[in-house]
């Protein structure tokens, strides 16, 4: 269901599978930061995936909720435009049927603290209700979100499986995530650096790119020589799990316009945290999380998460 408010640029994807082939060539050219986190529970008697996408431009926030149909196509969405002066639209509440069921969605922002980021970070909440339960609840101010929806909270808690964050900078791109809902936030920073190269007689030859990603202030890859290891993956300890880290930089360097690298960050199940993947130029992207949906952990029956950062270079 789509509603008649203006949208900002980022929300204008289609739907499907077009949307995740469109989504970075539209983040791009609107030049908006974006963040989007998937969620797997159970709504109007079937369990699907919620998308609810956060957008950041110079004049506005926007927020954008889409549900699964039972097809696996987004069939159903809420937008909500926050400018400045639409105050009125900083809480309020959104109707629409999903699969036959009435699918609410209630939000309260008039107080939310931004602190300059693309989503809020307190001070607010947002609430999906379907069937007289609160489905999924995001934001700090829980009660108030049960006091207004008078609903119960499901019997099923929702879970994160995956986030894509689109971010834009010169050379450095940073953010913070939870790898699993009882760890602790992860700072998570990506630069890449020109060093200029040296030869035998002192005289400089040229530039030679050296990428650098780091967790809660720490370096945990250094890959140099970029220009030939612009694609690959390393396995980091991250607290006491281990995270796979993939890369890809081709555009960053031989790309033209608007171009991003992409970096994904998919924990390593605990059964299988000693594995390590040596670093490869030539190691593609890996189909089994190239999706907006997670993987699947067999071996637990559960989603694992994982986060996709797209950092975009702004000259």
């Amino acid at each position: 269901m789509h509603d008649s408010i203006g949208i900002p640029a980022c929300f204008s994807f289609s739907t499907g599978q077009r949307q995740a082939d469109d989504e970075p060539a539209s983040v791009g050219r609107s030049g908006q930061s974006v963040f989007m986190s998937v969620y797997r529970t159970k709504l109007a008697g079937q369990c699907r995936l919620i998308t609810v996408t956060w957008c950041r431009n110079l004049l506005l926030h926007g927020l954008s909720i889409s549900v699964q149909g039972i097809d696996g196509d987004e069939h159903y969405r809420c937008k909500v435009e926050l400018k400045p002066w639409y105050f009125w639209r900083k809480q309020g509440s959104k109707h629409f049927i999903v699969d036959g069921r009435s699918v609410d969605v209630v939000w309260d922002l008039k107080a939310a603290k931004f602190n300059g980021e693309t989503e809020p970070r307190s001070d607010y909440y947002v609430a999906i209700v379907c069937e007289d339960e609160v489905v999924l609840l995001l934001g700090d101010q829980k009660k108030d979100a049960y006091r207004k929806t008078g609903c119960r909270p499901s019997l099923i808690e929702p879970i994160l499986v995956s986030r894509r964050e689109h971010v834009f900078g010169k050379k450095k791109f940073s953010t913070r995530v939870k790898f699993n809902d009882k760890g602790n936030f992860h700072d998570i920073s990506v630069e890449c650096n020109n060093c200029t190269t040296t030869s035998s007689n002192n005289s400089s030859d040229g530039f030679d790119p050296v990428l650098e990603i780091s967790v809660d202030g720490k370096l945990a890859i250094r890959i140099k020589h970029l220009q030939w290891k612009f694609r690959g993956n390393e396995s980091i300890n991250v607290g006491k799990n281990g995270v796979q880290v993939f890369w890809d930089v081709h555009d960053w360097l031989f790309g033209s316009g608007p171009r991003h690298g992409v970096f994904i960050f998919n924990p390593i199940p605990s059964s299988s945290s000693s594995i390590s993947v040596p670093s490869s130029s030539l190691t593609p992207m890996p189909q089994e999380v190239n999706s907006a949906s997670g993987d699947y952990d067999n071996a637990t029956g559960s989603s694992r998460f994982c986060l996709f950062l797209y950092a975009w270079k702004v000259e």
